[in-house]
């Protein structure tokens, strides 16, 4: 009833054929413009521990699913981290890499993984590739896949299929009833408002100016400056990366401009922060931040502050600034549970695999419940 086929690139697939899959509530993270300037600039690919093995799901010549996908022979740029199931397999004398990842690279954004087209049964369908991926690394002795960041109900079909289901935590702001700014800081107590007031106020005392660019201000030459900005961050640490280059920076500024809220912060005139922000839907999400200047609060105001009053501006429901984070909490940002699913092929490594998962999912189900008890 259903063919697989494999593509090596996106453009195998048309534009317009590719993004007809992808509905309303989806991340815009897996349209085809994305996907495939991270494939033009050479971000995934050859020379890259990326391959692109895109699943395309016909009945016929009727394109009914997809899901982007790809080879990996590390676990670098996923946000879900498993080195110490490759160190175990290793130990145990599993090969653990090469491994499938149904996932967008560099990207730990929830959303749709199976892209399905509309009037189809999104299980079924979710069930049919989840089986597919199965015989896949069977045959070509991969040795796991992986399905990174799904949504709660694609979830459960990977999960329904025999795929473990792992939990991790991010922090959301949701909207809810507030309507402005100050709505927002009702949420607060006295000391905690005080506190936030106090940091929202902090850019203006130090001159600095923070804004959304418009489309038409989105060229090469504020492409280089996000690219430089973006630097700045991955540079500080001994794990950071530069998966990206400046290419797709320039790629993404002509291409994608639309969805595209790249904010900026400068001083005397001279940009010295920003943050890489993207909007589709009722969503914003929030990608990559760096600074050229060290400023109380700088941090805080690019990259959450200034998103939360955009999200009034715009009439957007979500703002997901991005992993990790605890100190998003105390500024109003919900630990929200994440999700994604896991195939072993060898039955000892899944074994142990799910007994570790299963302890791991109560021990953060607690940690959200203790946080809830101790309130503000």
């Amino acid at each position: 009833m259903y063919e697989l086929r494999i593509r090596q690139r996106i453009r195998e697939v048309p534009r317009e054929t590719w993004d007809a899959l992808v509905g309303p509530e989806a991340s815009p993270f897996v349209e085809w413009t994305w996907l495939d300037c991270l494939e033009e600039a050479g971000c995934v690919g050859e020379g890259t521990a990326w391959t692109p093995l895109h699943f395309t799901l016909y009945r016929g010549d009727t394109l009914v699913a997809a899901a982007p996908a790809y080879a990996k022979t590390n676990s670098e740029g996923e946000f879900v981290f498993d080195w110490g199931w490759a160190e175990a397999s290793e130990r145990a004398g599993i090969g653990y890499y090469p491994k499938l990842i149904f996932a967008v690279p560099f990207t730990p954004a929830t959303g749709d993984r199976a892209l399905v087209a509309p009037g189809e049964d999104r299980v079924e369908i979710t069930r049919v590739l989840a089986a597919a991926a199965k015989q896949w690394i069977d045959g070509t002795g991969v040795g796991s896949a992986h399905v990174l960041f799904p949504g709660a109900a694609e979830s459960a079909a990977w999960e329904s299929s025999g795929y473990a289901t792992r939990y991790g935590v991010q922090y959301h702001w949701r909207r809810g009833e507030d309507a402005s700014w100050d709505d927002f800081l009702g949420r607060f107590n006295s000391k905690r408002r005080n506190a936030l007031k106090r940091e929202a106020a902090q850019p203006a005392k130090d001159g600095v100016v923070i804004e959304t660019l418009a489309p038409d201000a989105l060229n090469r030459r504020m492409a280089a400056e996000m690219h430089a900005l973006y630097g700045t961050t991955v540079d500080k640490f001994f794990y950071g990366r530069r998966y990206l280059n400046l290419r797709f920076f320039e790629l993404v500024a002509e291409r994608w401009k639309e969805r595209l809220a790249w904010v900026v912060a400068r001083k005397e005139g001279r940009v010295v922060a920003g943050a890489f922000n993207v909007q589709r839907g009722r969503v914003l999400y929030g990608r990559y931040w760096g600074t050229h200047v060290d400023l109380p609060f700088l941090h805080f105001n690019v990259c959450y502050y200034h998103g939360i009053r955009e999200c009034f501006a715009r009439g957007l429901d979500v703002f997901e600034p991005g992993a990790g984070g605890e100190h998003k909490r105390v500024r109003g940002f919900e630990p929200t549970i994440t999700r994604s699913n896991h195939w072993i092929r060898d039955p000892r490594l899944r074994r142990a695999i799910e007994e570790f998962l299963t302890r791991e999912r109560a021990a953060i189900q607690q940690h959200l419940a203790d946080g809830d008890e101790g309130g503000d």
